[in-house]
């Protein structure tokens, strides 16, 4: 089973940049398509952003241009790079396989965008 812990979440005013990384366990983790979701206060979780093993990426409309996925295998771990954060931006961000096959999410971490 893959574990997964989400670190890198922070207060940054509109404008501001953050990076996120997800920390995976599990032999496996290279070979797996992983994906970057959020979920903000009242509101579904959503997929933002997923990368393949190959290095493929895709994202949703609303980060393109402004989030980069990447991953580096050696060290089980899977970045977003975010900049120029908007207040819609504010969510707790968690990672999981794409599709979802790990039932238990990590804790996320929190990303806040204000003034």
């Amino acid at each position: 089973q893959v574990q997964l812990v989400e670190s890198g979440g922070g207060l940054v005013q509109p404008g501001g940049s953050l990076r996120l990384s997800c920390a995976a366990s599990g032999s496996i983790f290279s070979i797996l398509t992983i994906g970057w979701y959020r979920q903000a206060p009242g509101k579904q979780r959503v997929l933002v952003a997923r990368i393949t093993s190959g290095g493929t990426t895709y994202y949703a409309d609303s980060v393109e241009g402004r989030f980069t996925i990447s991953r580096d295998n050696a060290k089980n771990t899977v970045y977003l790079q975010m900049i120029r954060l908007e207040p819609e931006d504010t969510a707790a961000y968690y990672c999981n396989t794409f599709p979802i096959q790990v039932s238990e999410w990590g804790q996320g971490t929190q990303v806040t965008v204000s003034p």
